[in-house]
């Protein structure tokens, strides 16, 4: 069994755009199914792709099992079945020895910058980096999930 512990925050604009940032990498994804209950993901990521299977959030914890998948049957997938999709590019900026990645968001969730970090328990201590913000953990509005059929830039209040 796969757990995966996540938090997520909404990212400074101009703080970002001041930082010195890693090469980001493209991800394009689409769901097969996205219920409270269970999301089924299809995402490229550069050259790689993967079929993705999470359960129900409760706080910051829920199950994950993700598998490689070929990059031509992903595209197929994505092109074929999978409209309206997710489109960002994902930085990973070490800050303390933990890993935080960045999504710039593009298309129609354009102007929305979420980082996220992933850890091995809940109260698990992390340092939040000057470029963070306000955390949106809970808020299912900033899944990517939800983002890919409501598009942030047709949220009326943000």
């Amino acid at each position: 069994m796969s757990l995966e512990i996540e938090r997520k925050f909404l990212v400074d604009q101009s703080k970002w755009l001041a930082l010195t940032k890693p090469e980001g990498r493209i991800y394009r994804q689409g769901y097969l199914n996205d219920t409270p209950a269970r999301t089924i993901r299809v995402r490229i990521a550069g050259e790689h792709a993967y079929i993705t299977i999470k359960g129900p959030a409760l706080n910051t914890i829920r199950h994950e099992f993700e598998f490689e998948i070929p990059a031509k049957d992903a595209c197929e997938i994505l092109d074929l079945f999978l409209p309206p999709q997710v489109e960002k590019i994902r930085y990973r900026i070490l800050v303390d020895r933990k890993t935080w990645e960045a999504d710039v968001f593009l298309g129609e969730n354009e102007g929305l910058i979420l980082a996220e970090i992933e850890l091995t328990a809940p109260d698990e201590y992390f340092t939040i980096p000057e470029w963070v913000t306000r955390e949106v953990t809970e808020d299912p509005r900033y899944y990517n999930s939800y983002l890919a059929s409501h598009p942030f830039n047709s949220w009326k209040t943000k």
